[in-house]
């Protein structure tokens, strides 16, 4: 069946979000081959560190059938040689004539790839919206790209007057299901995640990615427990079903350095590292499951951020807002 470009595009973009996680510290690129009638013959995405490129794998899967027609790809193609030769020479080779991408490569020795398919005569175009990208799957390849570290979301579940526990401490469930199953799938796409010693101590959480049927997802994120406090052998980060990175240290900066090459990274807490996160200006996002219920009393989702007045507050925008059962999800990036 014949297929527009923008149909095409958001293909691509699903293939991207697919890939997420498995990439860094390559970004999950989507690509989706569309013969000469129109109809899509291939579809791939970035394969882990070493292997082929989206554009590869799409054009693999399209054969004979790429020559002539267009690929729509989520990022510029990459004109240099690396761990995988050049994917503008491969887009060349196949005899691809259209090229459409949404996001130009901003890094210098990757770039070009747009230059160099112009001069083999193929027609390229940048996409008229990249929203959908930049601020999707390619978000925190290309925030570290910009700033040198990690794209850093701020998880967390609370109840309406903003408690993350009750008074006595308990926090299971103040999200609901549909909550808790949304934030297990989604941590199969991301590099890790960010707790303090101190939630491990209160809730010895596993901090898993797992499937509907509560199986473990192939993808594990790294679990990265911050905080001089000794943790019991028996506590579920230290089990062998994802791995885990002590950081005995409660600077930001040994943070950072724990995650190496890591991208795409969430902070699941408690609220006292989230104040410190907020009060370096290292919070790039936020995700907020908000529940239906007063507490009343209890701990907060964040304690210490450096605001002394409504003046030095730390203002965001909300990009999203959704239904999850009962639970209001927001997402929000800074202003």
């Amino acid at each position: 069946m014949r297929v527009n470009l923008h149909e095409a595009m958001r293909r691509a973009v699903e293939a991207s979000e697919q890939a997420r996680g498995r990439t860094s510290p390559n970004p999950p690129v989507g690509a989706v081959v569309l013969d000469v009638a129109g109809t899509i013959a291939g579809v791939g995405a970035t394969q882990p560190p070493g292997g082929p490129h989206a554009e590869v794998m799409a054009l693999r899967e399209a054969g004979e059938r790429a020559f002539g027609g267009t690929l729509v790809v989520t990022l510029e193609p990459c004109d240099h040689q690396g761990r995988t030769p050049p994917c503008s020479k491969a887009v060349i080779e196949a005899g691809i004539a259209q090229v459409h991408y949404a996001v130009d490569d901003p890094m210098a020795l990757a770039s070009g790839g747009a230059r160099t398919l112009r001069r083999a005569g193929v027609v390229v175009t940048t996409w008229h919206d990249p929203s959908a990208v930049a601020r999707g799957p390619l978000r925190s390849w290309l925030h570290r790209q910009r700033t040198g570290r990690p794209h850093i979301t701020y998880k967390y579940a609370a109840s309406l007057d903003g408690r993350c526990a009750a008074e006595d401490g308990s926090s299971q469930w103040i999200s609901g299901s549909a909550s808790r199953a949304r934030d297990r799938l989604e941590r199969s796409r991301i590099d890790a995640i960010i707790v303090g010693t101190g939630t491990v101590l209160a809730d010895d959480p596993w901090l898993t990615a797992r499937l509907p049927d509560g199986s473990l997802a192939d993808h594990q994120p790294a679990r990265v427990v911050v905080g001089t406090r000794e943790l019991p052998p028996a506590a579920r980060v230290l089990d062998d079903a994802a791995p885990t990175i002590l950081v005995r240290s409660r600077e930001i900066s040994a943070v950072l350095d724990a995650l190496g090459d890591r991208t795409d990274v969430v902070l699941e807490g408690g609220p006292h590292l989230a104040g410190a996160f907020f009060q370096a200006g290292y919070i790039d996002r936020i995700t907020a499951y908000v529940a239906p219920m007063i507490l009343g009393a209890g701990t907060p989702a964040v304690v210490g951020a450096g605001v002394g007045n409504i003046d030095q507050a730390h203002r965001f925008d909300c990009e999203s807002v959704e239904m999850l059962g009962e639970d209001v999800l927001i997402s929000l990036v800074p202003r």
